[in-house]
């Protein structure tokens, strides 16, 4: 019969020590009280501070949410220098770090004024729980935009190293030169789980009722399968070469539209406790914007200031992603004959230390063909189109009006002058700006 390690290490006559194999560990940390403002299994130095009213989340949504989420992080890291303090230095830190120093909180502000838009969030009890889930939002997508940058090899996010560069710099000296990349990717999937485990976590402990919480459960473990599911198309595309314009625009749907736009309306509807009819438009609403997003995000990967979205230019030309763009400059150039426009992104598509003369010689591709052109149209057609099922999802309300302005940001579009060129003589600059600097932040 076998005996396990503590029977094994006791002395004859002995009870078993049930300890052994875990001298020089810290001391374990005893469950903290769960539920709302304690977190799941931390330590609770004092009481979680008093949810803001609305007026004040109004007045600033992102300040609002990252408050609560600094309150979160803190928690959490603390839970995790307990456990290592390597651990928590090289990886629980720096997922706080992501988590809190960039981002505009787009994802929480779509959540905050769909709720508001349907009437919710007029309480103090209903506020609290709307900025823990749209905390945790924020934690899914530092979890999609760490993992993303590993599949994609982007060295920056945000101006600044991504997450596994910033890891295998740490390490140069210390892990041999050959190992150092594998290291750093390693670990960056290790943070982006990290951050999807603090978020399911923050989602359960944010105090919905028994409604709510039935309401909201299936929309967030809808959106989880989804992000995963674009993201797995996104790379087998890439790896098949894929071309289809319609592909393309399926996994510009999964992988961006459903989690970054048309889930959280769909989230801060279901908060409210809106009627079939109105979830029904917010989402379709949120679907036509969040393709929209995607496919102007497309656009700002070749045509945009580095300066502003900050990453390199081209990344995606470089690792030859699916995007609708690219399959829209390969159907005109073949319907037209162009064997020199296909020559120049067969030759340049997936090519990883393509140079800027090559990427420019793309760039004029993408216009000769009338692809960037075809896809600003379709932004503005999909733009068009989520504004009218806004129109008829609630009553006409301030706080339908901010919605109906954030989506035009989303789309990179001045909500003040509708649709309008954004790349060259034609595009108002302080929108191209503020446009630049919102999709750069994500």
């Amino acid at each position: 019969m076998r005996r396990t390690l503590a029977e094994a290490s006791a002395a004859p006559g002995q009870p078993p020590d049930p300890d052994h194999g875990l001298r020089g560990l810290p001391p374990a940390v005893a469950p903290a009280p769960s539920g709302p403002g304690t977190g799941s299994g931390l330590p609770v130095p004092g009481a979680a501070p008093a949810a803001p009213g609305t007026a004040a989340v109004d007045a600033d949504v992102p300040a609002a949410v990252g408050r609560v989420l600094a309150e979160i992080l803190r928690r959490r890291t603390a839970q995790a220098a307990a456990l290592d303090g390597v651990f928590a230095r090289d990886v629980a830190e720096r997922v706080a770090r992501f988590t809190l120093d960039g981002g505009k909180r787009m994802r929480s502000r779509l959540l905050w004024w769909s709720l508001r838009a349907c009437g919710g969030g007029t309480d103090m009890a209903g506020t609290a729980c709307a900025l823990r889930v749209a905390a945790a939002l924020e934690l899914v997508q530092t979890c999609a935009l760490v993992h993303d940058d590993v599949m994609d090899h982007s060295p920056l996010r945000r101006g600044r190293p991504a997450l596994h560069a910033d890891l295998a710099a740490q390490y140069a000296t210390s892990v041999p030169r050959e190992a150092g990349g594998s290291f750093g990717a390693a670990a960056a999937v290790l943070a982006g789980d990290l951050a999807l485990a603090w978020a399911d976590d923050t989602f359960a402990d944010a105090g919905l009722d028994p409604e709510a919480a039935h309401r909201v459960r299936g929309i967030w473990s809808a959106m989880r399968t989804e992000m995963v599911a674009g993201q797995y198309l996104d790379v087998q595309g890439q790896a098949t070469a894929c071309r289809s314009a319609a592909r393309a625009v399926r996994i510009a749907w999964l992988k961006s539209a459903l989690y970054s736009v048309e889930r959280p309306l769909a989230l801060g509807a279901a908060l409210a406790g809106a009627g079939a009819a109105a979830t029904r438009a917010l989402r379709s609403a949120g679907r036509c914007a969040g393709i929209a997003f995607q496919l102007r995000d497309d656009l700002d990967d070749v045509f945009a200031d580095p300066r502003r979205t900050g990453k390199p230019s081209g990344d995606d030309v470089r690792e030859g992603k699916p995007t609708y763009l690219t399959a829209v400059a390969r159907a005109n150039a073949a319907a037209r004959g162009d064997r020199s426009s296909l020559a120049v992104l067969d030759r340049a598509l997936g090519v990883r230390d393509l140079s800027p003369a090559d990427l420019a010689e793309v760039r004029q591709v993408l216009v000769s063909t009338g692809a960037r052109a075809a896809v600003e149209d379709r932004i503005g057609r999909l733009l068009a189109h989520s504004m009218r099922h806004l129109a008829g999802a609630v009553p006409e309300t301030p706080a339908l009006h901010r919605l109906r302005e954030l989506v035009c940001t989303v789309a990179g579009t001045d909500p003040a002058a509708g649709p309008a060129p954004r790349y060259g003589p034609g595009a108002p600059k302080a929108a191209h700006r503020a446009a630049g600097a919102e999709r750069g932040s994500r």
